[in-house]
């Protein structure tokens, strides 16, 4: 299920990121543009790390890292990406709760190694 996931965030991920250079071109302010573009940045890696974390096959805190960093990708994204379509600016406070849940994702990876290897 963390493939199937991960396949998808990236997916749409690579599809918005490419809507918004090209569909989106012009139509955005600048802000919306930078925001379009850090959604993008930030699903994308976290989408291809969690995929390798389901390739991988390990359970425990790796895998939970895994679905923490597509949950927080999932949260961080789409309130930019809904703010730069124009949602209302407090939106901007749900994405810091994206960006903890990619951080805890990286955190419960690195101990679940760690764990692994005592």
């Amino acid at each position: 299920m963390l493939i199937r996931a991960a396949a998808l965030l990236g997916f749409f991920t690579v599809a918005l990121g490419a809507f918004g250079a090209h569909a989106l071109d012009g139509r955005l302010t600048a802000e919306g543009t930078d925001w379009w573009h850090t959604a993008t940045l930030y699903a994308l890696p976290h989408a291809a790390a969690a995929f390798a974390i389901g390739l991988s096959g390990r359970g425990g805190l790796i895998r939970t890292g895994g679905w923490l960093m597509i949950t927080g990708a999932i949260i961080f994204a789409a309130t930019l990406y809904a703010m730069a379509l124009g949602a209302p600016r407090w939106f901007g406070a749900i994405t810091p709760l994206g960006g903890v849940l990619m951080l805890a994702g990286w955190a419960c990876s690195a101990f679940g190694g760690l764990k692994d290897r005592a």
